[in-house]
């Protein structure tokens, strides 16, 4: 994706051939900072701290964490050390576990000499890999969209969307808004609602700033407002992503996610979920029951942060002294209340039969792709 016009992805080698260079999320929008990595305490740091953030990218930012830390010590102690201390970073996102088993798979049974070189070539693919699936996912969901727009013959196809899913959130293109930029690349005329997002403002600090780069029409709105534009026919469709999907197709995202599925299904509005491969947690069936939900710092409720009039980026406090705050970063939205999951493999419906038939080798099954569905029309309410 391009800022400014210049091509960026949201991770990748800097010059020096070694050390890791990520968007620094926290400071967007209002500055456009790439924060380099030196360490593996570095990479760990900027997970838990959100500076980079989004299952994908979570994931690619961990592979590169271990690189950093065999090319420092390449002995089985420190492989060891460092996994476990990237699997304590943030709980919820599946990717990170996926992504570290990928890597020590890769290096455990090699010499100590050559893990460093092993790793740094096994991160580089995860990455080229993960733009590959999110282009994919983009064009499977721009066929819902295409197909979406036939069907309600407006001058305007209407996206609400949640959080942030996009080029910022993985390698590059994004989950949800990648069908959105091939959409509006091929001429589609689409406009996106984007939730603010709260706590944390990921919707209007980082959703809003990738559509403005991209040319893409979009509107911020208050966190409450989803469910009155679709009372009023404003909304054709939603589309988020997903930290953590279950075998049966249940999907955690951030919160707040839920309250749209709810008023979505409610008005009759295709709630559709954009995921790669790598987020579905195939151990676990009920993700009410059995996703760690992770519980963040108060301070992201009772404060907020911004740029004042000067220009100066400033936080404030936005509640009474002594009030109690709790900050739950993600919610489970049942698999009934989604349409279809878009994935690289293309669309499903949200159930184990739909799951399995497109990953059968990880579902244990043989199901075939004619099982999954007929056309885009059939994942329509």
């Amino acid at each position: 994706m391009n800022v400014d016009g210049t091509p960026y992805r949201s991770i990748t080698l800097a010059s020096d051939g070694w050390s890791v260079e990520v968007v620094d999320q926290t400071k967007l929008p209002h500055e456009f900072i790439m924060a380099r990595l030196t360490t593996l305490d570095d990479a760990a740091s900027a997970i838990r701290t959100m500076v980079v953030r989004g299952a994908p990218l979570i994931g690619a930012t961990a592979a590169y964490g271990l690189a950093l830390a065999l090319r420092s010590d390449s002995s089985d102690a420190s492989l060891s050390t460092a996994c476990d201390l990237l699997l304590q970073t943030r709980p919820t996102a599946v990717n990170l576990r996926w992504a570290i088993d990928a890597m020590r798979e890769a290096v455990a049974a090699l010499p100590e000499t050559e893990r460093a070189t092993a790793a740094y070539r096994r991160a580089a693919v995860l990455c080229d890999d993960d733009v590959a699936t999110n282009r994919a996912i983009g064009k499977h969901g721009l066929g819902l969209l295409l197909a979406l727009h036939d069907k309600q013959r407006g001058d305007r196809l209407n996206i609400l969307t949640h959080c942030n899913a996009g080029w910022l959130a993985t390698v590059d293109w994004g989950t949800a808004l990648a069908p959105i930029y091939m959409a509006h690349d091929d001429g589609l005329p689409v406009h996106v609602w984007v939730d603010e997002t709260r706590p944390r403002n990921q919707g209007a600090n980082l959703t809003a700033w990738e559509l403005a780069q991209h040319g893409v029409p979009h509107t911020i709105i208050a966190d409450n407002t989803g469910g009155h534009l679709m009372q009023h026919g404003l909304v054709d469709c939603c589309i988020v992503g997903t930290d953590r999907t279950t075998a049966s197709g249940d999907v955690c995202n951030k919160i707040g996610t839920y309250l749209k599925a709810l008023a979505a299904h409610d008005n009759g509005v295709p709630f559709y979920v954009a995921l790669p491969g790598t987020t579905i947690d195939w151990s676990i069936t009920d993700g009410v029951d059995q996703i760690p939900i992770e519980e963040r710092d108060a301070r992201e409720v009772t404060q907020v942060t911004g740029r004042d009039d000067q220009g100066s980026q400033v936080t404030v406090t936005i509640g009474p002294a002594g009030s109690a705050a709790a900050n739950y970063a993600f919610d489970v939205t049942p698999a009934r209340l989604v349409t279809a999951l878009i994935t690289e493999r293309g669309p499903c419906p949200a159930n184990a039969d739909g799951l399995a038939a497109l990953y059968p080798e990880a579902a244990g099954h043989t199901g075939q792709p004619q099982e999954r569905i007929r056309n885009e029309t059939d994942l329509m309410p």
